[in-house]
């Protein structure tokens, strides 16, 4: 389930797939900035599903940890690899000759994965392997974000305690 209001219909229709892919309920609201520019607005969003997403892992205890998916979108590939490490990372590849969606700044993409990362405590790598619409690499992007996340905050039954032999992640 996902209930959101940021005043960024692009960003409300990733955060909609992005919630539907990795099964987590999401409800947000987002107020401010927008008189300047989208950037702050999802930036700060980031920073705040990030924060949500570390506080509900709790200990992380029995978690597989790590998560990864090669997805296709049309013409586009891409790749999302991440480590749920609390030692947060990002590494971004993603080069697109032409950055708009409409009104929305794709670029502003990366600001919103390095937020995220940051305050998850994520170590995460998005890489285009290969696309030029911008419209379908992004929305790939927050899929493969989703299905890897998912991936890796979920349970294993074999796991006991911290995926981790130095006690602490």
């Amino acid at each position: 389930e996902h209930e959101m209001k940021t005043g960024v219909a692009s960003v409300q229709h990733r955060l909609g797939s992005f919630t539907r892919h990795s099964a987590f309920d999401l409800r947000l609201t987002a107020e401010g900035g927008l008189e300047v520019d989208t950037h702050h607005t999802i930036e700060d969003v980031g920073i705040a599903l990030g924060q949500a997403f570390r506080e509900a892992l709790g200990s992380a205890a029995g978690i597989r940890r790590y998560g990864s998916i090669a997805l296709p979108m049309a013409e586009s590939k891409v790749e999302v690899a991440l480590d749920i490490s609390n030692r947060p990372y990002l590494v971004y590849r993603v080069d697109l000759a032409n950055d708009r969606i409409g009104s929305f700044d794709a670029s502003l993409t990366e600001d919103f994965l390095y937020a995220f990362s940051q305050n998850a405590g994520i170590d995460l790598h998005v890489e285009l392997v290969y696309g030029k619409n911008p419209h379908h690499v992004v929305e790939a992007i927050f899929k493969g974000l989703a299905r890897a996340l998912r991936m890796a905050a979920e349970i294993d039954p074999r796991m006991k305690g911290l995926p981790t032999v130095k006690g602490a992640l």
